[in-house]
């Protein structure tokens, strides 16, 4: 299966980023920040900005499942985080919001790379379980940061997880990324920041294009 790429928009002036390089990614995430700012008109913004791209709210929801999960699916996104951390019942009320409407539930690690994820089934095939691994951007601005979150993509792969990789992606690192084959790369800095982001964009959508036979 092909690898798809998730584009994370965490800062205003990221809109205008969207229309320029928007057709080189599968999947475009409204950021935490982002959300906290524009609240749910961010994700009709970037829908339509996108050109319908499929968009993920990233609430990193802890609490409150099926009340965040009915107004970002409302408002259009196709994806939502929730924490690994957060109790079984706020993943089984976001879940059933989703299966409502047709969308999908991210599982985010960030607090903890080495959580046990067997509990997150919740009586489910691992094949129906979104898990992300994401590496914090503070700890890496803090010089803390590691790649252990790409090392563990193809030990969460081989039990059935579908897996999202995210933090701290670009030139440097693609290549290893995709060689453990998580299901969606999340690149953010790595072409928001760039001093040519749509050639970054196109650079980047070439390398996993490359990766996958048949494309």
């Amino acid at each position: 299966m092909a690898v798809r790429l998730q584009l994370a928009i965490d800062a205003p002036e990221h809109f205008a980023l969207i229309p320029r390089v928007g057709r080189y990614f599968d999947i475009i995430e409204v950021g935490t920040p982002v959300l906290k700012r524009f609240g749910l008109a961010a994700i009709s913004t970037v829908r339509e900005l996108g050109a319908d791209t499929p968009v993920l709210a990233d609430t990193k929801t802890a609490d409150g499942g099926s009340l965040e999960a009915e107004m970002v699916f409302a408002a259009g996104a196709a994806m939502m985080t929730v924490l690994a951390h957060a109790s079984p019942a706020t993943r089984r009320d976001t879940d059933e919001v989703a299966r409502r409407y047709g969308r999908e539930v991210v599982l985010d690690t960030i607090l903890d790379g080495e959580l046990d994820v067997e509990p997150l089934l919740d009586g489910r095939a691992p094949q129906d379980v979104w898990l992300a691994l994401h590496s914090p951007s503070d700890a890496r601005r803090a010089g803390l940061g590691n790649e252990d979150h790409i090392d563990r993509v193809a030990q969460r792969r081989a039990r059935g997880f579908r897996v999202s990789l995210a933090g701290g992606i670009g030139r440097a690192n693609l290549a290893r990324a995709l060689e453990v084959a998580p299901d969606i790369v999340v690149i953010g800095s790595g072409v928001t920041e760039a001093t040519d982001p749509e050639g970054e964009a196109a650079w980047i959508r070439a390398q996993v294009d490359l990766s996958t036979p048949g494309t």
